[in-house]
């Protein structure tokens, strides 16, 4: 994964969620969607993915217009078809319906000439989940910050 080129980290995902297994999965997207994802121009706040008659569907996220389109310029909060193979489909098919977990974009990013994104599955975290990794950040970065004072 060295020749992969990140697009978007989703950093909320890692907050709100635990998650427990990757995958990666191509899109069904238009030229101008293309474009506007390389400058960077999609965002996945409110976006999930959901499981419809054995597809796989990325709902609300955001793709901004491209600047150089046309009259043939993309919608901006279509949803847009995951592609993954009969077997992975059926396996997120099993745990979301079966575990009750979710699935969210983790990351965006470039790989052989195609834009991939990265499918979690995951299991939302409690309030004092999300305290409890706030607190471990804090102390590892302050005994980070103590071993360097200490080093000097």
């Amino acid at each position: 994964m060295s020749d992969d080129k990140e697009i978007l980290n989703n950093r909320q995902a890692y907050h709100e969620f635990f998650i427990l297994d990757k995958y990666e999965a191509g899109a069904a997207l238009v030229g101008t969607e293309v474009k506007s994802i390389m400058a960077g121009r999609i965002q996945l706040k409110e976006a999930f993915v959901q499981i419809k008659d054995g597809e796989v569907w990325l709902l609300n996220s955001h793709i901004s217009h491209y600047s150089h389109g046309n009259i043939n310029n993309h919608d901006v909060l279509r949803p847009r078809k995951l592609l993954l193979h009969r077997r992975e489909i059926e396996k997120l098919e099993r745990e979301t319906t079966v575990k009750g977990m979710t699935l969210v974009v983790t990351r965006i990013y470039w790989k052989n000439g195609r834009i991939k994104f990265e499918i979690g599955v995951a299991k939302g975290k409690k309030l004092y989940d999300k305290r409890e990794t706030e607190m471990r950040k804090t102390i590892d970065k302050e005994t980070r910050q103590e071993l360097k004072q200490r080093l000097r």
